[in-house]
């Protein structure tokens, strides 16, 4: 169940309402779950207990934050395994296969196919893809992808199962009403679930500072979640912007290893996308808002992320945040339209397979999915899918800038990633083949 909009500062919010409506209070002490899930709409994770306990003027409650997921030790490891990268190897996993092939074109949609007919045909490819994705994703909900050199593949490739990767493809199926994708999402918000770090945030690699973008994403998944419903990670969040109110990507607290000095000052307009798509349109978010919106409306966004490697991947993180955080960013509806098809060449094609799915997402977003041939790209779609269901790996984000030495530029993606976008754009050329 999905919540009401609920205020930035929901859990003042609670507190406040309890000191102006005793029968509130009384039901918050009594039934805190059931008081909580009736003011904001929501059904709340039910394996995370919930205790209210009320001041008096002869007690006082003292409530200590849940010790470090790392212990000490391990904290002492990432400091060293920054240069080392001994603790970065304990995050990888045994070292993935070569990138296979482009799958051999598929048969496309019939000439003169009827629009139920093609999109009886997506449907069954949205299947087939989610049924590879059930082969792909660990037991305990975690998805991986796989880090490679972008530009010497003879470099060792390995998995990886950071809560991001999990939570940006696990969002991307939230539009299937297929039974496997909804199996799929409850498996993945477990495991983030499993992973938060107090007050409500996450990191990508162990040795790392946690981040926004990681954290936002994740939030958006497991909003559900008693530290997120309520917003303790809110004021970190907050505390992460720079003097011109945009948000910036590492939370980098004052015990945490300096492995991001390098490029700790930076705003992606991703990663302020997908904070203004959790924080929602209030004036908090106002300044990041605007900064995205003249990116994108003065066409400034080619090269302007850091971690993603096209302007589509920015115009559809925008687009998420503008149906999610409504109103904000509506005032870039009509100009985001024009911005994504102007990235389409001159036979309506949006670059890789990748590029293309979130160009039709974005689209359908922003209310124009009429602008191209939802025919076309379903065909598009189906030629690229591999016969076990799957879709090409490809590039999906990672840094765009920074030369690691001798090792390159360190890019991520797999088949898994690329599918749980192309599923998201057959959903939503179904709906519009049908409509």
């Amino acid at each position: 169940m999905t919540s009401r909009r609920k205020p930035i500062d929901a859990l003042d919010s609670l507190v406040s309402k309890a000191g102006a409506d005793r029968g509130f209070r009384e039901r918050l002490l009594r039934a805190p779950r059931e008081a909580i899930e009736a003011e904001f709409g929501v059904r709340l994770a039910g394996d995370h207990a919930i205790e209210v306990h009320e001041d008096s003027h002869h007690t006082t409650h003292v409530v200590l934050p849940p010790p470090p997921r790392l212990s000490a030790a391990e904290r002492d490891a990432a400091r060293a395994g920054a240069a080392s990268l001994e603790f970065l190897r304990k995050t990888l996993h045994d070292p993935a296969p070569p990138m296979r092939p482009p799958a051999p074109r598929r048969a496309r949609a019939r000439p003169g196919m009827t629009s139920e007919a093609v999109a009886a045909a997506a449907r069954a490819s949205i299947r087939r893809g989610l049924g590879f994705l059930e082969s792909a994703i660990g037991e305990d909900g975690a998805w991986h992808c796989i880090r490679f050199n972008v530009a010497n593949p003879d470099i060792p490739r390995h998995f990886e199962r950071p809560p991001f990767v999990s939570a940006y493809c696990a969002l991307a199926l939230e539009r299937s009403a297929e039974p496997r994708a909804r199996a799929i999402g409850a498996a993945t918000r477990a495991y983030l679930a499993h992973t938060i770090e107090h007050p409500g945030l996450w990191r990508y690699y162990r040795h790392l500072p946690q981040d926004l973008d990681s954290t936002t994403l994740c939030s958006l998944l497991i909003g559900a979640h008693p530290w997120i419903l309520l917003g303790r990670n809110v004021p970190p969040i907050l505390a992460n912007r720079d003097e011109e109110g945009r948000f910036l990507t590492w939370v980098l607290a004052a015990d945490q290893p300096d492995v991001v000095a390098p490029f700790r000052i930076e705003a992606d307009p991703v990663v302020n996308a997908n904070v203004i798509a959790y924080l929602g349109d209030h004036r908090e978010t106002r300044d990041a808002q605007r900064w995205l919106e003249a990116l994108i409306a003065g066409g400034k966004v080619e090269g302007a992320s850091k971690w993603y490697p096209d302007r589509v991947a920015t115009y559809y993180a925008a687009s998420r945040a503008m149906v999610r955080a409504r109103p904000a960013l509506d005032r870039l509806r009509p100009n985001l339209a024009d911005r994504i098809l102007e990235v389409a060449d001159d036979d309506g094609a949006f670059g890789n397979v990748l590029q293309a799915a979130q160009a039709v997402s974005a689209l359908d977003n922003v209310g124009r999915l009429d602008r191209i041939d939802a025919k076309r790209q379903v065909e598009e779609f189906l030629g690229a899918q591999h016969e076990d269901g799957s879709w090409p790996e490809l590039l999906a984000f990672g840094d765009q800038t920074l030369k690691w030495g001798a090792i390159g530029q360190i890019g991520h993606g797999s088949e898994a990633v690329t599918s749980a976008f192309c599923i998201e754009a057959l959903e939503r050329l179904v709906e519009a083949l049908r409509a």
